[in-house]
């Protein structure tokens, strides 16, 4: 990691450091990133920047116009936190019960603001660069929250470039993937509506939790028959919940779960067969079932020849041999996916593994690896300098 940029976001790495552990210390909930934001904003205001609150409700976006070139670029990285009791005992521990930085987005945050910092300082780019910090990216629709707030049309963007870490994949590395990367993501819940009975008289009755049962058997038979094999997609019932007493045969029961697909219209197939499934098993078996099924994430598909530049930028700052190019698809999903299907653009993956706290995102014990920071930031900022680069 000898390149230029990241040796000259080397002295932001202890600032990188602190405003990371600061924001780790105050975690905060999808669409409730007050605190966050305005640290945010006042940072990227004390820089010189023009500065829009309040998009997507707690978004933040920055602008940063060198020169007179029409050429724009976004860099997005998310801020909010999740609904975890922290494990850690180290000093920047969560502060508030109940809520931790279990993704990393403190240190997306992070490098995201150290290369705001770089790109201020040195100016060394011709257009305009939107750097854009997004509420509420866990499950709460954050990214269409600010493109309904007309993200797009208020700082366009000729493409748009996003950043997460990855445990498994050691620090001074990145991957990156042209096409689909990572899956489309809905949850569901199935009513099932039959009649209550005396548990010693189920002739009396309908029983909603056999029927849920078998529903959730049938919903098994989607993925491997109604699915092409060369596709992908995961459909799991991960909640069944019916019935009070012992001896009482319950009038309703509710499953729920999750599908993941890497295309809008394997997404639909399993929808569909799910509708089917659900209310013919019902019926089948004299009870009622309606499915709500609610796709939260797009699959993540980055523009290829975005991606091929993304991965260039890589390679720039630690060598080929530290940038997967062809990384395996990641069943797990991004709401930066509503931002790739406007603007195209490139997601991906820089290391963060290799070291206590890097256990696997979403558990109580994970921290975000500082090591990383200016690397992250230097690929931000690095990629401005080569793609909005003056005549």
């Amino acid at each position: 990691m000898s390149h230029s940029t990241v040796a000259t976001l080397e002295p932001l790495h202890e600032d990188m450091r602190r405003w990371r552990r600061d924001i780790h210390a105050h975690p905060e909930l999808g669409f409730q990133e007050a605190r966050t934001a305005a640290l945010v904003a006042e940072r990227l205001e004390a820089l010189g920047l023009q500065v829009t609150r309040g998009v997507g409700r707690t978004g933040v976006v920055g602008t940063l116009r060198v020169g007179g070139s029409p050429r724009t670029l976004g860099l997005r990285a998310d801020m909010d936190a999740l609904p975890i009791a922290e494990a850690n005992a180290f000093e920047h521990r969560s502060r508030h019960a109940g809520v931790m930085h279990a993704c990393g987005h403190d240190g997306h945050t992070a490098m995201l603001l150290g290369a705001a910092h770089h790109l201020a300082r040195t100016r060394r780019f011709d257009g305009t660069v939107h750097f854009i910090f997004q509420p509420a990216e866990e499950g709460l629709g954050g990214a269409m929250a600010m493109i309904e707030d007309g993200l797009f049309e208020r700082f366009p963007c000729e493409a748009v470039f996003g950043m997460h870490n990855r445990p498994s994949l050691p620090v001074g590395q990145f991957a990156v993937r042209a096409g689909p990367m990572m899956a489309g993501g809905a949850f569901f819940d199935i009513h099932v509506t039959g009649k209550g009975a005396h548990g010693a008289r189920p002739e009396t009755g309908i029983d909603a939790t056999l029927v849920a049962a078998q529903i959730a058997v049938s919903l098994q038979s989607i993925v491997a028959r109604n699915v092409a094999p060369v596709d992908t997609a995961v459909l799991s019932v991960t909640q069944i919940h019916a019935g009070d007493a012992y001896n009482v045969i319950p009038q309703t029961a509710r499953l729920a779960g999750t599908v993941r697909a890497f295309s809008r219209e394997v997404m639909h197939t399993v929808e569909t067969a799910m509708r089917r499934v659900a209310e013919g098993t019902a019926q089948a078996l004299g009870a009622r079932a309606t499915l709500d099924f609610r796709a939260l994430f797009a699959p993540t598909v980055n523009d290829a020849r975005e991606a091929e530049f993304a991965a260039q930028i890589c390679t720039e700052l630690v060598g080929a041999e530290r940038v997967q190019r062809n990384p395996p698809l990641i069943m797990a999903s991004e709401d930066f996916s509503f931002m790739l299907e406007r603007v195209p653009g490139c997601y991906l993956n820089i290391g963060n593994g290799g070291v206590e706290g890097s256990c696997e995102v979403h558990n109580p014990s994970y921290d975000f690896n500082d090591d990383a920071l200016p690397l992250g930031a230097a690929f931000f900022a690095r990629l401005v300098e080569r793609r909005l680069a003056p005549a």
